[in-house]
Parts: C-alpha cells; sequence; structure tokens
C-alpha cells in the first residue's frame, strides 16, 4: 500500500540531540580534543571579558563554530549561522540544544574579536599540541618548514599611488564612467610596493612567488611541521617579500627545534645565509639543493648521510596542510583584511588540519 505524503509542520522529540548523533561519527573524537583544550584554557577566557554585564556569546562556542566553518568549508560567517539554525549536527557540536536561538552574524563577528585580543588561536593552537596524548605523537628532532601566498582580499584596482596620484579610469563599458567598479588599464603603467599600496588591505603586498607567475596582492604564510606524523607545531603569516621564508623559518626554529634537530626545506631554503643561522642555532639544515647555474650550500657533509634522503622525502608531507587549507579550510584567498586577522585565521585553521588528523593517528597507532 502506498504511504501517503503528508507534511509536518510540528517538531517535538523525545530523543536527546547526543543520541542522534552516530557514535561512529569522526566528529565525537575531535569534540573530545577541543573540550579538553577549551578547559585549559578557561583562565585565558576569563581575563578577555568583565566580571560584571551581560553574558557575551561563551567563547567556547565561539570557537567552536569557527572550527566548524573550516572544518566544512563554509564561506562566511552569515552562511555559518544559516547551517546552526537548521543543522542538528553542527548545533551539537557547538554546544546548542535545538531550541536554543541562533546569533546574528553581525553579533557573531564582533565577539569573535575579543578573542582576537588575546591572541586565543594560538593559544588553542598550543593546548592542543601539549595534551598527553597528542604530544606522545610529535617528533621533537626532526622538522620541515615551507611557506605559501595567501591571497590578499583586495583586487589590483585598490593597488594605489601613495602620493594620491591616481590615473584616470577607460571609458570602457557601462562602469567607464567613474562607477564603483569603474574599468581600469594598467598597460605601461609601472606599480612597485614602494609607490603604491592596496586601499583595501593596506598590509596586503605586490609579490609574485616564482618566474612565470603573476604577482598578486597576498600575504605570505608560513608552516613548521613534525617530521614523525606530519601535525603543524608552527604557523605564522608575515609580509610577502624575497626573504620573508627564511628569515621566518628561522624564528621558527628558535621557537621549537632544539639543538642537534634537522630542518627539511626545498630549494629556497638553500641560501647561504639559512644554512649558516640553522648552523649557528645547532640545526642540521637538510634543505634540498638548488645547483641550477649556481653552487648549492648545501654539500657533501650533509647530503652523506642516510638521514638525509629521509627528510627529502618527508618534508614533502607538508603541501598537504597547504593543499587541506586552501581547498578546504577556504584560504586559497582570504576573508579578511588586516595582517592581524588573517593571521588569527591562518593559526586557527592549522589547529583545524591538526584536528583532523590527530584522532586518525591515535586510531591507528593504538
Amino acid at each position: 500500500m502506498r504511504g501517503e505524503d503528508r507534511g509536518s509542520q510540528g517538531f517535538f522529540s523525545y530523543v536527546r540531540l547526543e543520541e542522534r548523533i552516530a557514535a561512529d561519527h569522526p566528529l565525537r573524537a575531535i569534540r573530545d580534543l577541543i573540550d579538553e583544550a577549551l578547559r585549559k584554557l578557561s583562565p585565558s577566557f576569563s581575563r578577555l571579558y568583565a566580571r560584571e554585564g551581560r553574558p557575551s556569546i561563551p567563547p567556547e562556542r565561539l570557537l567552536r563554530a569557527l572550527l566548524l566553518q573550516a572544518f566544512y568549508t563554509v564561506r562566511s560567517e552569515r552562511q555559518l549561522m544559516e547551517q546552526l539554525d537548521y543543522n542538528l549536527l553542527f548545533r551539537w557540536f557547538v554546544g546548542l540544544s535545538a531550541d536554543d536561538p541562533v546569533w546574528d552574524a553581525t553579533v557573531f563577528c564582533k565577539n569573535r574579536d575579543r578573542l582576537l585580543n588575546g591572541d586565543i588561536a594560538r593559544k588553542f593552537m598550543t593546548t592542543v599540541l601539549n595534551l598527553p596524548q597528542v604530544r606522545s605523537l610529535l617528533s621533537s628532532e626532526h622538522f620541515s618548514v615551507d611557506g605559501t601566498l595567501i591571497e590578499a582580499w583586495a583586487s589590483m584596482k585598490s593597488f594605489v599611488p601613495k602620493d594620491g596620484s591616481r590615473p584616470p579610469s577607460s571609458g570602457n563599458g557601462s562602469g567607464g564612467g567613474g562607477g564603483r567598479n569603474a574599468a581600469r588599464d594598467f598597460h605601461g603603467e609601472k606599480r612597485a610596493n614602494a609607490t603604491h599600496f592596496s586601499m583595501t588591505d593596506p598590509d596586503a603586498r605586490l609579490f609574485r612567488k616564482s618566474a612565470g607567475k603573476e604577482a598578486k596582492l597576498a600575504h605570505m604564510g608560513h608552516l613548521m611541521m613534525e617530521n614523525r606524523n606530519g601535525l603543524i607545531v608552527d604557523a605564522r603569516l608575515t609580509e610577502a617579500n624575497g626573504t620573508a621564508e627564511r628569515t621566518t623559518a628561522l624564528d621558527m626554529i628558535d621557537d621549537n627545534a632544539k639543538p642537534g634537530s634537522t630542518v627539511g626545506g626545498d630549494k629556497n631554503y638553500d641560501t647561504a645565509d639559512f644554512v649558516a643561522g640553522c648552523r649557528e642555532r645547532r640545526c642540521t639544515p637538510h634543505v634540498a639543493q638548488n645547483d641550477t647555474n649556481r653552487c648549492s650550500a648545501i654539500d657533501g657533509r650533509t647530503t652523506r648521510h642516510p638521514g638525509y634522503a629521509v627528510s627529502m622525502t618527508k618534508r614533502k608531507r607538508i603541501e598537504e596542510p597547504f593543499g587541506w587549507r586552501k581547498t578546504v579550510g577556504g584560504l586559497r584567498k582570504t576573508r579578511h583584511c588586516g595582517r592581524e586577522l588573517v593571521e588569527w585565521f591562518f593559526v586557527l585553521t592549522a589547529a583545524a588540519y591538526n584536528l583532523v588528523r590527530i584522532p586518525k593517528i591515535l586510531a591507528a597507532t593504538g
């Protein structure tokens, strides 16, 4: 007998929200790690809020919601609030009941900016890595470093001369009459970071990653990965320039590597300054040799050891977190302006990548 298609207008259930989530759902193991880290961060949260006044959005729920945004590639806070309104899985993960009202997107963003002042993203990432079950997964002797461009939330039309002289817009199309998105002809115009800046994101810099690539307004992101399980131990964002990768890598070595450690890198790190900097820190630079029309700074004293070949294989895994962050994490082109805010999300996305990987590693290692 064919059943009737009857609409259901009401919603009433005796089943708890906890019971609606599958026992083997991947988010369960991830949430256990997050909750343990958030309990340790409670004193840091308390210092950011006044003792009196109207209660704000709990910072624990803010962080869980932002991590969901990275896990499921939610492109905006407004869409995130829409998902929280009807998605029971999202409500369970954040800590909302089925009847709790969802926050306004603008209020959510204002409360989120409070966490920016306390550098909570970096503290959260460090706390997760220092959990007892996670710390045993990390290598303290073998690391890899690399950098990538994070395209800024600014168009090339916003890159104007610093002296205030703006070239006239071309009169092509309907937008050529000086409208809000008037056409521009850049032919014959020389643009450089020394003479121009972006009106949309003044912290962005015009940079070309390699020969044959176009120049973009971008920030430069840096990662440091431990080689045992490929987890990120440090993430930073700097100005995009030709030396940022190597100088930031040395700073990360100072903060994370101990004497006797090895540091892998691609050919961009094969310079005399970086190799000498690693050796001054009593670390072994396992960087790929760049001997095309030049002499490599790495010689047989390093390449003859078996560990060098192992580092050359392991260092390629650092491309995996970069790829995940740009495709899943939504950082191919940032949605935010200002280096401080972009770095906050860059670090939080690094923590999200670790949270996706850690339960799988723990399950594989027993």
